[in-house]
């Protein structure tokens, strides 16, 4: 593997865990959203990684990683009696979103550390490169 492909690897990395924070900022701006209906309340988004693999070498190691996708949370919306409530259904209950508010903060520590370790990934690969280049001299 080239030492060059160190710095595309950890940049598709970096572009994966700023998805995934952009799911968390989603996720932590609708969670006191409320709806009157289960149907229109929001659900929590999470991403879905894959490894990128050589096409041309199906043999070689992994060459980054990307978001395949984003799955929404099969659990149930928070449903609430509050039948003063602008939004209440016709039974008094109004619905809000399965956000995990603990969950979601570990998600953004975890995506940070993720995205960090990769920056300094690149930096490390960079000082290398240059220690080399230095021995000649």
């Amino acid at each position: 593997m080239s030492s060059l492909k160190i710095f595309d690897i950890a940049a598709s990395a970096m572009a994966a865990q700023g998805q995934r924070m952009n799911l968390v900022a989603s996720n932590m701006a609708n969670v006191d959203a409320v709806s009157s209906s289960i149907e229109q309340t929001y659900k929590s988004r999470q991403p879905v990684f894959k490894a990128m693999m050589d096409e041309l070498n199906p043999d070689a190691t992994a060459t980054g990683v990307k978001m395949a996708g984003v799955v929404e949370s099969e659990a149930p919306a928070l449903r609430e009696y509050s039948p003063g409530h602008p939004q209440a259904d016709a039974d008094g209950y109004i619905y809000r979103p399965n956000v995990n508010v603990v969950e979601e903060m570990a998600n953004m520590i975890s995506a940070s550390r993720a995205y960090q370790s990769n920056v300094e990934i690149i930096n490390s690969a960079r000082q290398m490169m240059s220690a080399t280049l230095n021995l000649g001299k």
